[in-house]
């Protein structure tokens, strides 16, 4: 690997990484040599995934149970990160969550909550760490969803925080840049998550990576493009959303 594509920082934060995306995200930074806070609001969940990531990889991994829609408990999350680790160089807002319903049958909770995870908790951890990744030319990587560019049926909430989500990248990464502290944002599209095997059956086992002709990805994918927005190889990049989706769909051109 060519130096810049490394990561050189001593110490992230990866939320929602007890599994999924953000789990990989945290194995790919532990292996590279970062020290690592990982959270999620199931402590034995987040425990469990702490010890097997520092038991197999060189970074130190520290779990931490945290309700990122809850301004208290990030702020205790980023607090005891910068007392374990001396700071924070990186973070990955990755927590999310969704349900499918019309809009119609969303209730004001059922909105709330889900804005308050996507969109609320990006917000209360950036600001938490705020002044930490000013201190040291640091990177945020927002992590969004398709469906923040170009809507999605039954899932209005999920794609209204996620659009919130792609904007403030670009807002703030233009108020930051003076601070050197990048921001971008990944757009993913379907990825072969457990809650995608779960809604429409498809596991990663049935991806072959190396086919260019899917619409489908895998976590990995979606690390190395993480791995990419935080390491020096994206120093000329900020406010910018990168969308990992595969194969473009086209419309057949109309006859005329």
């Amino acid at each position: 690997m060519h130096d810049q594509y490394g990561l050189d920082a001593e110490t992230a934060i990866v939320t929602g990484s007890s599994r999924g995306i953000g789990r990989t995200v945290a194995e790919r930074f532990a292996d590279e040599g970062v020290d690592v806070t990982i959270c999620s609001r199931d402590s034995d969940e987040i425990s469990d995934a702490a010890a097997t990531i520092a038991s197999e990889f060189d970074g130190e991994c520290y779990g931490v149970e945290c309700d990122v829609r809850e301004t208290d408990s990030v702020e205790a999350m980023v607090e005891a990160t910068n007392e374990r680790f001396g700071g924070v160089d990186l973070l990955v807002n990755n927590a999310g969550a969704s349900f499918m319903a019309g809009f119609d049958d969303i209730s004001e909770n059922g909105w709330d909550s889900v804005v308050g995870v996507n969109l609320g908790g990006t917000v209360n951890c950036t600001r938490a760490a705020g002044e930490y990744l000013k201190d040291g030319n640091g990177a945020v990587v927002n992590v969004a969803s398709v469906a923040g560019q170009q809507g999605a049926p039954y899932m209005s909430h999920y794609a209204a925080a996620k659009a919130g989500v792609i904007n403030l990248t670009t807002s703030l990464a233009a108020e930051w840049a003076g601070e050197d502290v990048r921001v971008n944002c990944v757009a993913p599209g379907y990825i072969a998550t457990p809650g995608l095997a779960s809604q429409m059956g498809i596991s990663a086992d049935a991806i072959d990576r190396e086919s260019v002709d899917r619409t489908v990805g895998i976590e990995e994918e979606i690390a190395d493009t993480i791995q990419f927005l935080a390491s020096d190889a994206a120093s000329f990049l900020t406010g910018e959303t990168i969308v990992p989706k595969g194969k473009p769909q086209i419309e057949d051109t109309p006859e005329t």
